[in-house]
């Protein structure tokens, strides 16, 4: 039985939606959504929080104490450290087989989905050596010259019948930290894309998207 453990990093501090990690979203602050979900996946034996934000190590030792709080270092905590450097430093503190990163920002996902990017990994697993989750997009794309990068502009075919292109969507990568340490890279030589849908997929980076997602999350629980 292979040993997961879900990783989520969160700064305290946020340069485009102040405060958004402990903001309140449906009812509840935003990082408790994605602990409540990663709690209930079968597969994940351990949750670890790395975060420098009071606010939430608080919250996670009154209402989660069965979360690992790691106490992000000063220096892992400034915005142009990379993501790897961090996922360097919580692999090495939590021992797994392998390591679910997700983001307190990404709070529809579902913990069915997580089950069954697992299950997805593990069925060709060495044949694949990690996992990020993408979001399918079948519609007209240029690129910054425009030129088309998915279709012939002379051929305007319905956008259903378009030649898929995959975003990918940072709400699930799964890797080992053997590939971590070796590529300094979450994303091995040969991951899988684990395609999810769109209605999960929304990361909060902007203050219209915290107003969609509340939305939509209000609206699920319904």
């Amino acid at each position: 039985m292979k040993k997961f453990a879900a990783l989520v990093p969160m700064r305290h501090h946020s340069q485009r939606v102040p405060g958004k990690n402990y903001r309140p979203l449906a009812g509840k602050p935003l990082y408790q959504h994605i602990v409540g979900t990663l709690l209930s996946v079968p597969e994940i034996s351990i949750v670890v929080v790395d975060t420098d934000s009071e606010p939430v190590m608080d919250g996670l030792r009154r209402k989660f104490p069965q979360v690992v709080v790691l106490p992000r270092p000063e220096k892992l905590r400034a915005d142009t450290i990379p993501m790897n450097e961090i996922l360097l430093f919580d692999t090495s503190q939590v021992e797994a087989d392998f390591y679910i990163q997700t983001h307190s920002t990404n709070p529809l996902l579902r913990s069915e989905t997580i089950s069954k990017a697992v299950k997805a990994f593990l069925d060709v697993y060495p044949g694949h050596d990690s996992l990020f989750s993408v979001t399918r997009l079948q519609t007209r794309l240029y690129d910054q010259h425009g030129h088309a990068i998915n279709h012939d502009p002379n051929i305007l075919l319905q956008t259903q019948d378009l030649p898929p292109v995959y975003e990918e969507n940072s709400c699930m990568y799964i890797f080992s930290r053997e590939n971590l340490e070796r590529r300094c890279n979450r994303l091995g030589e040969r991951p899988l894309m684990f395609e999810m849908d769109a209605d999960e997929a929304w990361d909060i980076d902007e203050e219209l998207d915290f107003d969609i997602t509340d939305f939509l999350m209000r609206h699920r629980i319904k």
